[in-house]
């Protein structure tokens, strides 16, 4: 039962306890130093309104902002008081210092909030016997406390049982609206601000070493990265459709195969796996990359990195945000340069094969008119200027030296431009977001990689034009029991290869070409793809436990190849055309269902289920020997998925698991001929059946431990064009990967951090004979951080592994591949004002 005291008394209380409060602060400022310490460097965050919203049971307490930078911040109790301290913030109300409201509802007698010493805000709510129950989290105006009273014993059943400290939630944008990770159905890896800093994340490459089920291989420079989730990999994506989609602040990358780009200034990756069609504009049949950048802030903030390693690595990075004006219109610049040394050594010729040096730059503006509306723009650049790919002949003693007649090169440049117009009424969200990407690629390279002149790849140039436009409407952020989303997608992709192809020196015939000397132009292409999708979801909280969620998209794709022409050019007789063809039209379109049952046992655990359709069209082959292998058809599955997501231990242990079954009809593999020269698409059936552990622990305050193990088998199960290869396995399909980073920040300022991350057995053609074996790398992190700055000591792959991250089968001189970066060190500067 509740006591029945009177109230003044309780108020006596309510202000001794806001003494012992001040009096305890040191041993609070102790307990929880390594977390303001994370927190040092942030934006100065400017709260300028508090709203208090009761019903008959409960309140939400809002503390709005127009920047939408908060962190979520820890909890605290003492006494009757819960204590929610928000570092690196100040309250500026238009005409109050603080803000104070009592008797709010029964069972709460007093909220208070004020500035502190040390750039700190304190909110404190006093219950009338016991501290309130609150969960923390995201709003698209700022944050949001949803307090509740303790009333004793009568609370606290199994079914409505809280800890006295409620969880620092991670918020993710997965399903298009600020939740807290663990309530999410669906298998999600989210990476942080803080984890992001701490492993020093900046590419594709290093989000996928710390994802479970997601694996990245790189080929030494930005020509053509192959990546997979659940087994399901790009490797022929630069003629079909992406199975991942790669987005940058809601701008689809388009040709994903050149998306290893420098990404300075994240606020936050998230990584879904399994097929998503539903609640993304563009569909993915394997997941979805979600990167977030920092957003424009409404207080001036500068951020530098400059870094020096071995192999003269040299990288700087700055950002700067600020408002133009105050409250309403802010900016955000950010960029990069960074370049290095060759990992790989021509010694024939005396120079590096694969140097690189790039530059990125991101500008943001964002305009707030009224507290429903924002509009934000933003515009990206990058150029990437390098060697070529440091091709090796496997097995050679030293995968980092070559002998080679001719170097090569690689460029890169592209560039986004993006619009999204938010209205987010209480009644109703409406989103508009208009992007566009371009980008342009040409690069030369010793195709035989060796002394001899037989072979140099080349192309002119390779160019993507990417427009899209989405139409969001969704019910709004407080709505419960009936939750919708319904939306519209478009987009235009257009492709031009001029010149791609081979240039045939006078020892062609040593590497199986009938002539001596001249040049065979593979493609000359232009090529156009519409994308046109209507799609929907809709949830619906039966009970306190049960959520049912249900999904449908209607998807229809053109593809169109407009020209396409191969020729060969010997010297002395005239230009002999191969193929030519024009006007060849391609055509698909299917219904994706989607169906999820979402079960609560308790605060701490829930349960999932989900049946999902994946697809991905037909579409044109770019480089057809004949005719006929022009177009080739549709990829369809379905997603069978199990998950649970669990917080133990007073919310110092998170483990998440999912179970998932796809089977794949149709499923495109890029198939070459015995040159690796033309290269079309056939379908096989495959099945894949795999798994994800993720783990988060926080034994003690300071030690932070993260783990992910992913396990994949995916293999064909009907080969029709060849039979012998059913039951071989995916290529770039590990099965295994795994990884742990084990870190301690300690409030006097030493920062610690020892990851380690492998893979299974990868295999690298389908036949399943070039493979690369199990292996694993560890990297090491010490430094010393201070309130604006830190110094760092930082080394990679410390044991020096050696690693392929791609190969494949040049006959007759044998095997090439790409390996893995080498061991890197160096020294890292950050600093924020």
């Amino acid at each position: 039962m509740v006591k029945q005291n009177s109230l003044d008394g309780w108020r006596v209380m309510a202000t001794t306890t806001a003494l012992a409060l001040a009096i305890a602060q040191p041993m609070l400022a102790q307990e929880f130093g390594a977390h303001r310490l994370q927190q040092a460097q942030a934006s100065l965050i400017k709260i300028t309104e508090v709203q208090v919203r009761p019903t008959e049971t409960d309140l939400d307490l809002s503390l709005g902002t127009a920047t939408q930078v908060f962190e979520l911040p820890p909890t605290t109790v003492l006494d009757n008081a819960l204590i929610v301290e928000i570092p690196n913030a100040v309250l500026n109300l238009p005409n109050e210092d603080a803000f104070e409201v009592a008797d709010p509802i029964a069972g709460i007698i007093q909220i208070t909030v004020a500035n502190l010493s040390d750039n700190r805000v304190r909110v404190m709510i006093v219950g009338l016997d016991a501290p309130p129950m609150a969960t923390v989290g995201m709003d698209s105006q700022g944050l949001v406390v949803a307090i509740a009273p303790d009333l004793g014993p009568i609370a606290e059943t199994p079914d409505t049982a809280t800890t006295d400290a409620p969880a620092l939630r991670i918020i993710v944008t997965a399903e298009k609206k600020p939740e807290a990770l663990q309530e999410v159905p669906l298998s999600v890896t989210a990476l942080t601000e803080q984890e992001i800093e701490d492993a020093d994340i900046t590419d594709l490459d290093a989000i996928a070493r710390n994802t479970p089920n997601f694996s990245f291989f790189p080929s030494g420079n930005r020509f053509v990265s192959f990546y997979s989730i659940r087994g399901i990999s790009n490797a022929s994506s630069l003629v079909n459709r992406d199975p991942i989609d790669v987005y940058i602040d809601g701008v689809p990358t388009g040709l994903a195969a050149f998306t290893n780009l420098d990404l300075p200034d994240l606020e936050r990756v998230e990584v879904l796996r399994g097929p998503q069609s539903v609640l993304y504009g563009r569909n993915a049949i394997a997941g979805v990359v979600n990167i977030i950048t920092r957003k424009p802030s409404n207080v001036f903030e500068f951020s530098g990195i400059a870094q020096y390693g071995n192999f003269n690595d040299f990288n700087v990075r700055a950002s700067a945000s600020g408002p133009l004006a105050e409250d309403q219109l802010f900016f955000r610049l950010s960029s990069s340069y960074s370049g290095r040394d060759g990992y790989m050594d021509n010694i024939l010729l005396n120079d590096d094969v694969d140097e690189q040096y790039a530059w990125t730059g991101r500008a943001q503006l964002l305009w707030t008119p009224s507290a429903e509306w924002e509009i934000l723009v933003n515009t990206a650049f990058d150029n990437y200027q390098e060697g070529a790919a440091p091709y090796a002949l496997i097995g050679q003693s030293d995968p980092f030296e070559t002998q080679q007649n001719f170097n090569g090169f690689n460029q890169l440049i592209s560039d986004a431009q993006s619009l999204k117009i938010a209205y987010n009424h209480p009644e109703l969200r409406f989103t508009a977001t208009t992007t566009r990407r371009a980008s342009r690629t040409a690069f030369k390279l010793d195709g035989d990689a060796s002394t001899i002149d037989a072979v140099i790849r080349t192309s002119d140039e390779s160019s993507t034009n990417l427009v899209s436009q989405e139409l969001l409407f969704q019910s709004p952020e407080s709505a419960e029991t009936f939750q919708w989303t319904v939306g519209g997608y478009f987009e235009a992709n257009q492709l031009n290869q001029v010149n791609n192809g081979l240039a045939i020196g006078d020892d062609g015939a040593a590497v199986g070409f009938a002539f001596p000397s001249g040049s065979l132009n593979l493609s000359n292409i232009e090529t156009n793809t519409t994308t046109v999708a209507l799609f929907g979801q809709a949830s619906y909280q039966a009970t306190d436990a049960l959520t049912l969620t249900a999904g449908l998209r209607y998807e229809s794709t053109q593809s169109r190849l407009e020209r396409y022409e191969s020729s060969l050019s010997i010297p002395g007789f005239p230009t002999t055309t191969l193929l030519s063809l024009e006007n060849i039209e391609t055509n698909s379109s299917e219904l994706l269902p989607l169906f999820i049952a979402q079960y609560r046992f308790n605060p701490d655990l829930m349960v999932y289920g989900s049946l999902t359709r994946g697809y991905r069209p037909a579409g044109i082959n770019l480089t057809p020997q004949t005719a006929e292998t022009v177009t080739y058809e549709a990829e369809r599955s379905w997603n069978y998925e199990l998950g649970l997501k669990s917080t133990l231990l007073d919310n110092r242990l998170g483990i998440n698991l999912a179970l998932f079954h796809n089977p794949v009809n149709d499923f495109q593999v890029l198939t070459f001929d015995s040159n690796q020269l033309g290269s079309v698409i056939e379908n096989a059936d495959v099945s894949i059946t795999g798994a994800e552990l993720e783990l988060r622990a926080t034994p003690v305050d300071g030690l932070n431990i993260t783990a992910g193990l992913g396990y994949v088998d995916a293999e064909f199960t009907d080969y029709p064009n060849n039979a012998s290869l059913n039951g071989n396995k995916l290529t770039y399909a590990p099965d295994l990967t795994y990884n742990l980073a084990v870190q301690y920040r300690d409030p006097s300022g030493i920062l610690g951090r020892v990851e380690l991350q492998g893979a299974g057995v990868t295999y690298f053609e389908e036949d399943n004979v070039l493979k690369q074996d199990p292996y694993a790398i560890v990297n090491a992190r010490l430094g010393y951080e201070a309130e604006n700055h830190g110094i760092y000591l930082f080394a990679n792959n410390i044991f020096n592994t050696e690693y392929l991250n791609q190969a494949f089968t040049f006959s007759p001189l044998g095997q090439l591949g790409i390996y893995g970066a080498p061991s890197t060190f160096g020294v890292q500067f950050k600093a924020k004002f």
